[in-house]
């Protein structure tokens, strides 16, 4: 089994009045998102190693690019993401991949985002080679200080230093703090992440501090606030305007003059199909017809606030795809009957769970230790996306422990006591749903599914 993106242990400190299982839910969160072990990639048809040839971009078609407002950069509208990139006998097919991305960069991409532990920290090293030859002159930059791993305030100097040389660089363009939530803000906050900030730009190692976050609405205004940051990257595709940062963060941001970069704008590529039959037949009623993949993309282009989407392309035809979409991406363009059919695609998709959970995470603290909101987020993927293997390993990844060092947080931990069912505001039948959760996620395999997961992550733990 390879995955394509991991990272090492996430270590959480917390107060003696802490729920464990509201900690379970905010870090999973976190880790989901920004790594999203995904066994699409794992199990997923093997591509072919055919480069890209024939130049096959629609004809006529331009990137379009956004001003940051802080520095008056102009970056595209698409970015490339460096997490998921093409493999070949579970390594970066280095060859395919650096023709991909120089192509993208030859088509007006003009920014490029790796951090330290993708591909199991082979991204930077990766990036670095293939933007050589002077694509590296050509774009903006970005990485980020994996901020799980710092224990102390000169292990911040130290990593940027070894990406610094990973990246065959002698300066990041834009600088993440990565994969916040408001306890590891804390944190990092303590070991003086913002004097190593400073002095990272003083000197020139960095030119843009920012973040990416994973946690929820309140702890996202909390760190906009707590510091003079440049921009921020945050998860955003029509499934979550309420969820993380969602819509309301995406504003905060840019109306105290954060430029905005988006991340998972396709949801880790569910949005772009094959989709449900429900809401393909929505989609056919357009006017001018779309893919899935452009309706999502366009919806977070319609946005101005957003400078620019990232998406981890692997494929050429998807490579090609999304920089025909590009061109189309300008800021509010999408009509009012448009934006209503994305409308009924995202309530179709909500009449499509099992659980009409919001993750408001009332129901926590649970006393058997059950991470409510996670079980049955995962569970509605699976029925939304419908795919059993993904949702089976996402649920060991998120609830085994293994991330953070607690106990499990299984939904058969269950023991039936009814308090969740007096906090809940959705009225939802939580114990029936979560026996319903570990009849289809658990099962007979799950303790080599366990396995399989502490490997990877004692594997990344090991790769500095």
């Amino acid at each position: 089994m390879t995955v394509n993106s991991i990272q090492g242990p996430v270590r959480f400190h917390t107060d003696e009045n802490d729920s464990r299982a509201q900690k379970v839910s905010l870090t999973c969160e976190a880790l989901k998102s920004c790594f999203r072990l995904s066994i699409v990639h794992t199990l997923a048809k093997k591509t072919t190693s055919e480069t890209i040839g024939k130049d096959t971009f629609a004809a006529g078609a331009n990137m379009l690019y956004r001003e940051m407002a802080n520095n008056g950069d102009e970056l595209s509208i698409l970015g490339f993401g460096c997490m998921r990139l093409p493999q070949k006998d579970g390594v970066i097919d280095e060859e395919r991949a650096t023709q991909q991305i120089r192509y993208a960069i030859d088509h007006g991409v003009n920014y490029v985002d790796t951090a330290w532990p993708y591909h199991a920290g082979q991204s930077e090293p990766f990036v670095g080679r293939a933007l050589g030859d002077g694509y590296r002159e050509k774009v903006k930059l970005a990485t980020k200080l994996p901020s799980w791993m710092v224990r102390e305030r000169a292990d911040m100097d130290r990593f940027l230093n070894a990406q610094l040389e990973k990246l065959q660089t002698d300066h990041i363009d834009y600088y993440l703090v990565h994969c916040l939530v408001g306890d590891l803000w804390d944190q990092i906050v303590a070991l003086g992440i913002t004097d190593s900030l400073d002095q990272a730009k003083a000197d020139g190692r960095i030119i843009n501090a920012g973040f990416s976050f994973h946690g929820a609405a309140d702890e996202f205004t909390r760190i906009v606030d707590a510091y003079a940051w440049d921009f921020c990257q945050i998860q955003y595709n029509y499934l979550d305007e309420e969820n993380q940062a969602g819509t309301k963060g995406l504003e905060y941001a840019a109306a105290r003059g954060l430029g905005v970069i988006v991340m998972e704008p396709l949801r880790g590529g569910k949005l772009a199909g094959p989709v449900p039959a429900a809401i393909e037949a929505i989609w056919n009623e357009a006017e001018v017809k779309h893919t899935p993949a452009e309706w999502a993309l366009r919806w977070v282009w319609n946005r101005p606030e957003v400078v620019v989407v990232l998406s981890g392309m692997n494929e050429e035809g998807h490579i090609q795809e999304n920089l025909r979409i590009a061109d189309q991406g300008q800021p509010s363009s999408l009509t009012d009957a448009e934006l209503q059919l994305v409308g009924r695609a995202e309530q179709t998709y909500r009449q499509l769970m099992k659980a009409g959970c919001t993750g408001c995470r009332y129901c926590l603290p649970c006393p058997a230790g059950v991470a409510i909101p996670v079980c049955l987020e995962i569970y509605n993927d699976l029925h939304m996306f419908d795919n059993l293997d993904e949702a089976r390993f996402m649920y060991v990844t998120r609830l085994s422990g293994t991330i953070t060092h607690g106990a499990s947080a299984y939904a058969s931990q269950c023991v039936q006591c009814g308090q969740c069912l007096k906090k809940c505001p959705q009225h939802l039948e939580i114990p029936r749903l979560l026996e319903a959760v570990a009849t289809e996620l658990e099962g007979p395999d799950m303790q080599a599914r366990e396995a399989v997961v502490k490997q990877i992550f004692a594997n990344a733990s090991t790769r500095e």
